[in-house]
């Protein structure tokens, strides 16, 4: 597991009530770049997003941060992938 992996594990089972359904991984597309994709339980879908997305875009800026400037898109699913 990555550090940015780790990182936003971390953040996110802080975040929710259900942590142990919380999955990090890392995917790599040419066109896209590295993306983070945060699985969580459907019920926590809302605690993650925040209100007017203020919390989901808030771990964007720490995960970007900790990347040293270099983009990192973070996508967060539900276990059905949506």
């Amino acid at each position: 597991m990555s550090v940015l992996e780790e990182a936003a594990a971390h953040i996110i089972m802080g975040i929710v009530d259900h942590p142990d359904d919380v999955a990090v991984r890392t995917s790599t597309n040419p066109r896209r770049g590295t993306t983070l994709v945060i699985n969580v339980h459907p019920d926590d879908m809302g605690r993650v997003i925040g209100r007017m997305g203020r919390t989901a875009r808030a771990v964007r800026t720490v995960i970007n941060a900790l990347n040293g400037g270099k983009p990192v898109r973070v996508d967060f699913v539900g276990p059905d992938g949506r």
